[in-house]
Parts: structure tokens; C-alpha cells; sequence
């Protein structure tokens, strides 16, 4: 067992610099044999991901479009639904982070593949891809924790308009792609007069560009071919983007605000060597135990953990490379953040109300971020 020199929670774990170089070497090595091991499988996956998605579309979009009755309305909403997640997660999430360039496929290429969202792409690789896996949980740097709008650590200040955060996150969920689409125009620095119009302008565009193009498909083209059945394709693309919202902001939520991911100051991660990189990818990630299907359905979200470890890494192979990982954090007496849905969900929620008021102990000054 590696010498442990501190235990700051129960589950925050600091490594002796030697067990934590090892630690960094075993990850590496991991990480090295699967990606010399990326073939056809993978690719086959990746597209018939993407067929499955455009099936479930045609399928829901067609019976939206052509059927009368409620129950056909219902199951054309899960339909289109299923099709937008998976598109979304699977497909989308996945590529723009770079997982599959090595296939050399133009239509799966990381910077020009362009997801059914209004996100545009370009935003989304800055705001994830650069700013939240390179600095993840970094109070102050990671601008994903919390998303701008919730308090989730007694580090982070108390403010009264955090009283309101419960239902924050409520709109936050159902706005969940609109929230994300924007996060890179920053606001808050233009509100705060840290940031001219003319750059807010120029920020703003790829947004605006692509929002619209997104707006126009599903609630003006769509619903207009529908012809006299359009209000009932209106609502439908709205219930299914809606139900997209819920799921993306749900699972990840499960993967990075549970009870037992850990937050960083800027403090410590000053010269952060690669193992420790990792040791802060792992202890500020979280997973969800479930069947094949879930794992697909989360867009393999569902081993967070090992996304962060391995972000060009394609998904799907996150699941064999988990037994492995845990077994690296036994080793090394580090916790390995994994439980059920619904309990990890819990936990999301129980910080989303506890850190809504202020701390009854005020951490160490010190420690104390905006």
C-alpha cells in the first residue's frame, strides 16, 4: 500500500510524491494499451450509435407528423427524445472531445462535426473540452461547478441569491442546452464591465448562428411540413428537447456535485504534476452503476471517472477500463466515487439545498472562494 501523507475529508486523499508518481505511470500505462488497441470495433460502434439515432428521429418525428391520437404523440416524444440523447451524448459529447480523429472520417471529425443542439461546437470545445477538464473543480477556474448559478461547497462565498438556488436548478435543468450554449459569451464578466460590446458582440455570434439554425428546424421547419397537424409537432419537438434537458443536466450533475466529489482551491494545484492531474480527476468525478443500456443512454457519462482520466479515449471502452481503475485505487488507498443512480441523484440534491443557506462553521478565511 503507497504512504499517505494527509487526509483532508474522508475521501480526499494526498499521495507521498513517490506513490503518487507511480500512480500517475500506472494510469499512463492504462491509458497506453487501450488506445493501441482502438480498431473497428470502436468505429462500428460510433456509427451504428448514430444510425440508431437517426432511426429513433425519422421514427418519432414521423409519428408526431402523421398520427392523431395521444398515444402516438406520446411515444413520438420518447422517440425523438431517445434519438436527441443519444445524438447528443453518445455521439456529439463524444467526438467533439476528439475520441474518434484517429478514424480519419471526415463526418466524425472533433472540429467540424457540428450536434443537435444549440450549442455551437466551438463554444462547447473551449468551455468543456479546454476550461473544465483541465481544471476541474478548481474553484475559481472551473467554470462548470456550479455552472455560474449554485453554491455546492462551504468553500465557495454565501450570497443571498443563493437562497434561491433550488430553483435555479430547477430552470437550469429544463434550459439545461441553453445554459450550457452560452457559458462562453461570459455575461457575468460583460455585466461586471470587465468586457466591451464589441467583443460581447463577437462572442455572442457562433451562439446566435447556431441557435437559430436550431430554433428554425425544430419549431418552425418541422412543424410547417407537418402542415395542419403542426401544433401537435411544436409541442412534441418541445416536450423532447425538454426531456433531453432533464436527462443531460441529470446524469451529469450525478457526475461531478455527488456527496463525495472534491473541490480544489487554486492553492493546490500550483505545479500539479500528471499523477496529481489525475488524482484531482478521480476524486472530483463520480460514477453510476447500471446496465449496458443506461451506461449507453448516459453517452457513457455514467463512468465520469474514467472520462476524465481518459478524455480521447472513446467512451464505450470506459466500461472494461473500470474494474482496472478501481483496482489502481485500492492500491493506492484512493476512494473510488461509484454507487446506484438514485443515490448518487440524493446526494446532488442534498448539496443543491444544504450549501442554498449559509455555513453554521465558517471555513478558514483562507479557503473562502467567490
Amino acid at each position: 500500500m503507497a504512504k499517505l501523507t494527509a487526509k483532508t475529508t474522508p475521501h480526499k486523499t494526498r499521495l507521498a510524491p513517490e506513490a503518487l508518481e507511480a500512480f500517475g505511470k500506472e494510469l499512463d500505462q492504462l491509458g497506453a494499451e487501450v488506445r493501441a488497441s482502438l480498431g473497428e470495433a470502436d468505429a462500428k460502434h460510433l456509427r451504428a450509435a448514430l444510425n440508431t439515432s437517426r432511426v429513433a428521429a425519422a421514427t418519432g418525428r414521423g409519428l408526431l407528423m402523421f398520427g392523431f391520437d395521444p398515444f402516438t404523440w406520446v411515444i413520438g416524444v420518447l422517440a425523438l427524445a431517445k434519438a436527441k440523447i443519444l445524438e447528443n451524448m453518445e455521439v456529439g459529447h463524444n467526438v467533439l472531445h476528439g475520441q474518434y480523429d484517429w478514424m480519419n472520417d471526415p463526418q466524425f471529425n472533433s472540429q467540424t462535426y457540428d450536434w443537435d443542439i444549440v450549442c455551437h461546437p466551438q463554444n462547447w470545445r473551449q468551455t468543456h473540452n479546454v476550461e473544465h477538464h483541465s481544471h476541474t473543480n478548481v474553484l475559481g477556474k472551473d467554470d462548470d461547478y456550479g455552472y455560474g448559478l449554485l453554491r455546492l461547497a462551504p468553500e465557495q462565498r454565501w450570497g443571498k441569491i443563493h437562497l434561491f438556488q433550488p430553483i435555479s436548478w430547477v430552470l437550469l435543468m429544463l434550459l439545461f442546452q441553453w445554459g450550457v450554449a452560452i457559458q462562453d459569451i461570459k455575461l457575468g464578466r460583460y455585466f461586471k464591465g470587465k468586457m466591451s460590446r464589441a467583443e460581447l458582440a463577437e462572442r455572442a455570434r457562433p451562439f446566435l448562428q447556431k441557435s437559430s439554425r436550431q430554433l428554425f428546424k425544430d419549431y418552425v421547419l418541422f412543424p410547417a411540413l407537418a402542415f395542419f397537424n403542426w401544433p401537435r409537432v411544436l409541442l412534441g419537438n418541445l416536450a423532447a428537447n425538454l426531456i433531453r434537458n432533464v436527462w443531460t443536466n441529470v446524469i451529469i450533475f450525478c457526475g461531478h456535485f455527488t456527496e463525495h466529489a472534491q473541490v480544489y482551491s487554486k492553492a493546490e494545484v500550483e505545479n500539479e504534476c500528471k499523477g496529481a492531474w489525475y488524482l484531482r480527476q478521480m476524486q472530483g468525478s463520480s460514477n453510476l452503476l447500471g446496465s449496458r443500456y443506461f451506461y449507453l443512454m448516459t453517452g457513457h457519462l455514467s463512468h465520469q471517472i474514467e472520462h476524465h482520466l481518459f478524455p480521447d479515449l472513446p467512451a464505450p471502452r470506459y466500461v472494461e477500463m473500470a474494474p482496472k481503475v478501481r483496482a489502481i485505487c485500492e492500491k493506492y488507498g484512493v476512494h473510488y466515487n461509484a454507487a446506484g443512480f438514485w443515490r448518487q441523484y440524493l446526494s446532488v440534491m442534498k448539496r443543491v439545498f444544504v450549501y442554498a443557506i449559509p455555513n453554521r462553521r465558517t471555513p478558514d478565511a483562507a479557503t473562502i472562494l467567490a
